[in-house]
């Protein structure tokens, strides 16, 4: 992998989080009470992760060569692209409306979840928008960012921190599918489908909204920015747009992605 796509801020604030974490873990250990707390939180943890993804697969549809065997090709495509030698197993599940998709892992074993009504996308001709979720969800997995919240799982608890470093995460996973997929106009479209939903994001003026996203500023709004895991739609479609704009800064040439439609860098 090109480490240009890996974000400035990850691997600065993952190893801030992985030495207060040490030393968090440290005083736990050295602490005759803090030792059951510890292997309390973990197994609870555990457990609780564990039945979440259970439901998942007793309920949620595999993909696989005979259940929806297109997009399935494409994930394995995208994974040998991306050098992830063991293909996760993808889910679909009934989401009740929400558009949304997460990479987890269990006891070794890495799973990709799609939403119903994001995976939709397909059914109405959007497949490189779906493809490029697929990939981002795919570049958790690449730089096993679910492997290191596990180890840096207390520094995630500090205020601004943790999610400091979950925001970085995020993109670098951007960066790492709009480049694997060499599409950033698919990239921007699939992120204002979070914004609007799957039925009005192509009438979005994406110019009027970064716009619209640089005028709304504010002490509330910055503070809610600091408490998120994720960046602000308008600013990871921003930095797709930086991204194609200027390649070089990662690496790449202009030839190898599509053109973007009505973005430039606010």
């Amino acid at each position: 992998m090109n480490p240009r796509l890996v974000h400035e801020n990850e691997t600065t604030l993952f190893i801030v989080s992985a030495c207060i974490s040490v030393l968090i873990y440290l005083s736990l250990i050295f602490s005759v009470i803090g030792i059951p707390y510890l292997l309390i939180g973990l197994v609870v943890s555990l457990l609780l992760h564990g039945l979440m993804l259970a439901s998942i697969r007793s309920s949620g549809v595999k993909l696989s060569e005979r259940q929806f065997p297109l997009v399935h090709e494409r994930v394995h495509s995208l994974c040998s692209q991306m050098g992830i030698t063991k293909v996760p197993d993808v889910f679909v599940v009934q989401s009740g409306g929400i558009l949304n998709a997460f990479a987890a892992r269990f006891l070794g074993r890495n799973f990709v979840i799609l939403y119903s009504d994001i995976f939709e996308l397909i059914e109405q001709g959007n497949d490189e928008e779906l493809t490029f979720v697929i990939a981002h969800e795919l570049a958790h997995i690449q730089r096993k960012h679910m492997t290191k919240h596990m180890l840096i799982w207390p520094a995630m608890w500090i205020p601004f921190l943790g999610n400091a470093y979950s925001r970085a995460c995020e993109y670098t996973c951007d960066r790492m599918a709009t480049a694997y997929t060499g599409n950033a106009n698919a990239a921007v479209r699939a992120l204002t489908v979070l914004a609007i939903g799957k039925q009005l994001f192509t009438r979005v003026n994406i110019s009027e909204y970064l716009e619209q996203s640089a005028r709304e500023r504010g002490f509330f709004i910055a503070w809610f920015e600091l408490l998120s895991t994720h960046p602000p739609l308008p600013k990871r479609i921003n930095e797709i747009g930086r991204f194609h704009a200027h390649p070089y800064l990662f690496g790449y040439n202009s030839n190898q992605f599509e053109s973007v439609e009505g973005t430039s860098a606010l």
